[in-house]
């Protein structure tokens, strides 16, 4: 019984079960919140969505995508690592 698990049952709209494609996160922080920006980099770059959770969510988001990265590399082999892009992405001050 102790270790039994609370179902949560959540709401969603339609248009965000559809997800979004990103293929570039930058990661910014202050001292209070992580701010996680997902980008599809495909021409011209787009951000896609926005996150922002506590340093704590933060640290727990870690360890659950290192235990998912390793179950998954379990089930279907190592993941290769691209080579990061040359051209420099993120928010840039307008001159």
């Amino acid at each position: 019984m102790a270790n039994e698990q609370k179902q949560i049952q959540i709401k969603a709209k339609d248009e965000d079960l559809k997800g979004v494609y990103s293929n570039l996160t930058i990661i910014s922080h202050t001292k209070e919140e992580f701010c996680l920006d997902f980008i599809n980099t495909f021409n011209p770059p787009i951000l896609t969505g926005r996150v922002l959770m506590s340093p704590g969510h933060a640290k727990r988001m870690i360890k659950a995508l290192e235990e998912n990265v390793k179950k998954y590399e379990e089930q279907f082999g190592k993941i290769e690592v691209a080579r990061e892009p040359e051209t420099p992405l993120g928010f840039q001050p307008q001159k």
